[in-house]
């Protein structure tokens, strides 16, 4: 495995970039029309068009895909994450043209990718999940939901079986909501997934948001590095993470790293993946939700508090070598949080700001890690998502963390469109955030206080 194929656009394209040149890989990117001037398509050792800018005729386009990888001469692909990263049909054409797909199995893809299977392979190791249905139930099975959804308790969650991102997710807090919710999560996960099924969870009303980071190899190496707080989200989306979590002791901590080491040893599994769950506040207890296959978003987090090069890893894993920190990690920040900057409007209910970056200015520290792709004069397109970047803030605890981010904050200028940074800066004043005591919901509560705080930066 000397050559891989990335097959995505944006930071993580570059991500992938960089860790080819760290161990020693060749690095092919591609580009849809509207990328043709993106910095992952200048920073790769070749780069390949693969379409018009809709992602359905470029980056989600299997055919095109495997098409550059074999005019190139590529050994492998990388699916960085979205697009076609948890797909496991395109995991299997990748084994089918003769190519590494780096990640695990299509057939734990496959398995993992469906929410229902995945909480009973979760059970089956041992693992606790969320108190819920052990089936997923379409449209017509209704009157079967429902009377499973009374057995459970109120407040309900209902999630699209095939689906992720909150999508198809409605929470339901009395019987009489039940039916119209139902049938709203229902059409929704048909519609982004092609899949209609539902199935039927236990609501937590202040939880957390904890995930692991797990790496695997074939050689029998399974290990943890620790754990993520993804709390803060809006609508179901993350805003930030950061590693350690803040609500966590060290027993907890030892605890959910152990059930995801657990989980991934006994599918087995294979390569980089996240085991996520929720932490019940009020009673202690960690309830496995899903299993996400792929990179992560907010992998840089785990990176910069190990000093582990988890893509990296990534790709010595696939070529079938032993991973380089089976035998301990190098070791890094005590404390690193991670900022989502979007292309967004706090202000008007955080709606897409496309535009031209007039001004993309970032102070630069020791502490200080930024993934993007962004500079000035680059045109925010339309086709894809609003991440402009990820800003990574380190610090020795995470008062020292948060402190710095402040300053890196606002120091940071932008012009042309608006971004997620206001409403970050706003967010640091809270009492409630600094003392690290919040749940999955408190932004949605607390949004009118806080974009009403938020000042133009």
């Amino acid at each position: 495995m000397k050559s891989v194929l990335i097959a995505n656009r944006g930071e993580i394209a570059l991500r992938v970039v960089r860790a080819c040149r760290a161990v020693g890989m060749r690095a092919i990117a591609v580009y849809s029309e509207a990328d043709r001037h993106q910095p992952h398509v200048w920073a790769a050792d070749e780069a390949v068009c693969i379409g018009p800018a809709p992602a359905a005729s470029s980056y989600l386009s299997v055919e095109r895909l495997l098409s550059a990888a074999q005019g190139t001469g590529a050994d492998a692909i990388h699916p960085g994450y979205g697009f076609l990263a948890e797909n496991a049909g395109f995991a299997r054409a990748c084994q089918q043209a003769g190519l590494v797909f780096i990640g695990p199995t299509p057939e734990i893809i496959d398995l993992m990718g469906d929410k229902v299977r995945a909480r009973r392979a979760a059970k089956n190791a041992g693992v606790p999940v969320v108190p819920g249905t052990e089936d997923g139930f379409l449209l017509d099975q209704l009157t079967d939901a429902r009377r499973l959804a009374g057995d459970i308790g109120y407040p309900l969650l209902l999630k699209a079986a095939a689906g992720g991102g909150g999508r198809g997710m409605r929470i339901v807090r009395e019987e009489d909501a039940f039916e119209g919710e139902f049938r709203q999560a229902a059409r929704e996960a048909e519609a982004a997934f092609g899949d209609g099924t539902v199935f039927v969870e236990r609501y937590f009303e202040r939880a957390r948001h904890i995930e692991v980071q797990v790496l695997s190899d074939r050689h029998g190496n399974h290990i943890h590095l620790g754990e993520r707080d993804c709390t803060l989200q809006r609508r179901h989306q993350k805003l930030m993470e950061e590693s350690p979590s803040p609500a966590l002791t060290d027993a907890q901590r030892e605890e959910v790293c152990d059930m995801a080491v657990t989980l991934s040893r006994g599918l087995p599994y294979e390569n980089a993946g996240t085991v996520e769950f929720l932490f019940d506040t009020t009673t202690g207890k960690f309830h496995f939700i899903e299993m996400n296959t792929r990179i992560q978003v907010e992998h840089p987090v785990s990176e910069l508090v190990t000093g582990v090069d988890i893509v990296a890893e990534q790709l010595r894993i696939a070529a079938g070598e032993p991973m380089s920190c089976a035998a301990g990690l190098p070791g890094g920040w005590g404390h690193a949080i991670e900022w989502r900057i979007n292309a967004e409007d706090p202000g008007r209910d955080f709606m897409p700001s496309p535009g031209q970056v007039e001004q993309w200015e970032l102070p630069t520290s020791a502490a200080v890690r930024f993934d993007t792709h962004v500079y000035p004069g680059y045109r925010v397109p339309t086709h894809y998502d609003s991440l402009l970047g990820k800003l990574l803030v380190a610090g020795d605890n995470r008062e020292d963390a948060l402190a710095r981010s402040r300053r890196v904050l606002e120091a940071f200028k932008v012009r042309g469109v608006k971004t997620t940074i206001p409403f970050y800066l706003q967010l640091m004043d809270e009492a409630d955030f600094a003392a690290g005591d919040v749940h999955t919901r408190w932004v949605d509560e607390n949004i009118g206080r806080l974009n009403g705080g938020a000042k133009d930066h």
